[in-house]
């Protein structure tokens, strides 16, 4: 995972700091995803995609803050970012087409 990849290049000080708070985030997308696949009702589907969507925000936010702080370099960050990107479209995506298609 790309996450574990670059919060290894952080300083030791962020170990338990930005790198664990970044490698939660990411992992929860994941999760989230999952979780919410194998429930029942379509509320509950959304409900876990909504936190999907907003753990990969929060994603967003620390590669921005990773970036400021130096502890990435532009091609990283415009790497990471791109994955983001296309990870919120997916998303976006599939959270629409459950809606719209009422898919349980």
């Amino acid at each position: 995972m790309q996450t574990y990849q670059v919060c290894a290049t952080f300083p030791n000080y962020e170990r338990f700091g930005l790198c664990s708070q970044f490698q939660r985030a990411a992992v929860s997308i994941a999760a989230n995803i999952a979780e919410g696949y194998r429930r029942t009702s379509l509320q509950e589907k959304l409900r876990f995609l909504n936190i999907s969507q907003g753990s990969l925000e929060e994603c967003r936010y620390y590669i921005l803050l990773a970036h400021d702080l130096n502890y990435i370099n532009e091609e990283t960050y415009n790497i990471l970012n791109v994955s983001i990107e296309e990870s919120s479209r997916l998303l976006n995506s599939y959270y629409r087409g459950l809606k719209e298609r009422n898919i349980l």
